[in-house]
C-alpha cells in the first residue's frame, strides 16, 4: 500500500502482477501503468469516469499506453470514508473502447 497526500493506494501489487501474466507488456509500457497508478495518490478522479452500473467503481484509459490497436485501461474503486483506491483490474483492450 502506497501512501500520499491523503490517499492510500490499496491492491496496486496484485493488480499489476495479473496484468503482467496475462498481456506481458514490456518494460516502458509497465512503467507508464506504474506512473499513472501512483498519480492516483495526489488526485483518483483525474481523468477518469464513475460506472453509473456500480458504486464507487471507476475506469479510465491510461495515457501513453496505445500500442497498435489497444490501449492500457484501468478500474478501480475509490472509498472516500477510508481515503483509498482499490485497484480492481488493469489491462490492454482493443479499440473502441
Amino acid at each position: 500500500m502506497a501512501e500520499n497526500a491523503g490517499w492510500s493506494l490499496v491492491n496496486v501489487e496484485s493488480a499489476l502482477d495479473r496484468w503482467i501474466d496475462v498481456d506481458d507488456p514490456d518494460d516502458d509500457l509497465r512503467n507508464t501503468v506504474l506512473n499513472w497508478l501512483l498519480s492516483r495518490i495526489e488526485d483518483p478522479y483525474q481523468g477518469v469516469r464513475r460506472d453509473p452500473r456500480f458504486a464507487n467503481l471507476w475506469f479510465g484509459r491510461i495515457p501513453w499506453t496505445l500500442r497498435g490497436d489497444r490501449q492500457a485501461v484501468c478500474a478501480y474503486r475509490i472509498e472516500e470514508r477510508s481515503r483509498e483506491v482499490i485497484c480492481d483490474s488493469i489491462a490492454m483492450l482493443r479499440l473502441p473502447i
